[in-house]
């Protein structure tokens, strides 16, 4: 446990350097992204900062990827949207601690082993319906205003974008803010400010419970929500983790991830934050900047936690259009736009898999059924395809009294009726039936089988089985019907 604990947290000056400098251009990074996460949410932005600030802290002691980020994002933010229209922010945090606690049972459970099931597809089409997300969230920023707000928006992509032409020493969103800032109040601009859209920090974040009902009708109105956070939180969890493992060359544990995560979730909602998950974008700077341990994490929270005490009115005054144009460059950073030419490239299905993903999490707001839909759809038609590599190839002897059926491929529930179909009535003759290269999955292949002998023997004819292989023997031997008088591996009498 020691020795663990020492690898996984920086030991020596230089390490020690690298790390806390990632941390802390990581929450420099974190203030836009965490303000306009919260306006997405409808809330107050201090909300989504005390949560990235507590997030990033507890999942640096407890998360199972090093240098991994977690903070208030968008995925968690778009879904509770209307609880929060609704019901409140009080509500809000009853759900996240609900989410949290959704979270550890997931990992005691080991249902991070889940994603084995996500393809690549499903993914893709996950990240851009994000993107999606981001931006459309974006659009009532941008009606009824002034055309100084488009100016600025305008202004902030451009900084955004060329900035780090010029240096990547300070992240070009913070170049944006701090420079449409100062032009914004110097000149007095008429555009919304981030205080506009609610109180901002005055110091510390106190710990409270929700002040809610304790009842069975709050449970019910928060639980749909909790479930989706949970589910989107680990799903961008898990993904977040297996890119930074590709980056550093290192493992992670999916599970103690999963227990990680539902812990800082608990911990946000006690200080009044919102939940969070891990964050692709600033996993990846921590990373580029060097941050390879749970230092940099644990910097990158506790640093935030000082700039919003130190500078938290200066925060208030940052122009709505600067944050636009931070989540703006963070939807087009997000979406992949290598899926669009992929989609004459890959094969059809991968495409309208992608395709589903999106589409139905545009439509439905909704991350976690948009992925399920997407995983649902890659298992048929992973099925179909699986049920076409399939045949069997009837031969007949020269005398004509005897038939040999070769079957090729896989038996299982989506390809028995095929099976069934390929076998005549042989009217006396002796079968042999060579499942040589051929396996059994599921007891409705063994049905299936059952089915032709019996056919078969009903007619006449004399029956043998050969070639089974030792998984498809030991499941014929345990479930099949027909009879298994003297069976032995690679044949059954009839």
């Amino acid at each position: 446990m020691l020795s663990r604990f020492r690898s996984e947290w920086s030991v020596n000056a230089v390490e020690a350097r690298h790390d806390i400098l990632a941390g802390i251009v990581v929450a420099l990074a974190l203030i836009p992204e965490a303000i306009g996460f919260s306006i997405i949410a409808g809330v107050d932005p201090r909300v989504g900062l005390y949560a990235s600030v507590a997030i990033a802290i507890i999942i640096s002691l407890l998360g199972g990827r090093s240098a991994m980020i977690s903070a208030a994002t968008a995925a968690v933010a778009v879904v509770v949207i209307p609880l929060v229209r609704d019901h409140g922010v009080e509500y809000l945090f009853a759900a996240t601690i609900l989410m949290g606690i959704i979270q550890i049972i997931a990992g005691v459970l080991r249902l991070d082993l889940l994603m084995q099931f996500v393809s690549r597809s499903v993914i893709t089409g996950f990240v851009n319906a994000l993107a999606i997300l981001i931006f459309m969230a974006q659009l009532p920023q941008l009606t009824d205003v002034t055309w100084h707000t488009y100016a600025m928006v305008g202004a902030g992509l451009a900084i955004i974008y060329l900035f780090p032409r010029v240096t990547n020493a300070v992240p070009s969103p913070l170049v944006a803010i701090v420079v449409l800032a100062v032009a914004s109040i110097s000149l007095d601009l008429p555009v919304r400010t981030v205080g506009d859209m609610g109180q901002l920090p005055e110091g510390l974040p106190s710990f409270a419970l929700p002040n809610i009902p304790l009842t069975l009708d709050t449970l019910r109105i928060i639980a749909p929500y909790s479930f989706t956070m949970a589910a989107v939180g680990l799903l961008e969890s898990m993904l977040t983790a297996q890119i930074v493992d590709d980056m550093t060359h290192t493992d992670s544990n999916k599970q103690r991830e999963c227990v990680g995560q539902g812990s800082a979730n608990i911990a946000a909602a006690l200080v009044g934050g919102m939940g969070g998950c891990a964050m692709i974008g600033q996993s990846v700077i921590n990373v580029t900047s060097g941050g390879r341990k749970r230092l940099s994490t644990f910097v990158a929270g506790a640093f935030l936690l000082f700039l919003l005490v130190a500078l938290g009115p200066v925060v208030g005054q940052i122009p709505m259009p600067a944050l636009v144009a931070v989540m703006i460059m963070v939807s087009i950073g997000t979406f992949s736009w290598n899926s669009i030419p992929n989609l004459r490239r890959h094969p059809p299905t991968s495409s309208v898999v992608m395709l589903v993903t999106v589409a139905v999490v545009v439509l439905t707001h909704d991350l976690a059924q948009g992925v399920l839909a997407g995983v649902l759809l890659s298992g048929i038609f992973f099925t179909g395809k699986v049920r076409s590599m399939f045949a069997v190839r009837r031969i007949m002897a020269d005398d004509g009294a005897t038939v040999v059926y070769q079957v090729r491929g896989e038996i299982f529930f989506a390809s028995v009726d095929r099976f069934v179909r390929s076998f005549e009535d042989e009217q006396g003759r002796s079968v042999t039936i060579d499942v040589t290269r051929a396996h059994f999955w599921d007891i409705s292949g063994v049905g299936a089988m059952d089915k032709i002998i019996g056919r078969l023997r009903r007619s006449g004819s004399c029956v043998d089985v050969i070639g089974y292989n030792e998984a498809s023997a030991d499941l014929v031997d345990r479930f099949a019907m027909h009879d298994k008088t003297g069976f032995e591996l690679g044949a059954v009498p009839h």
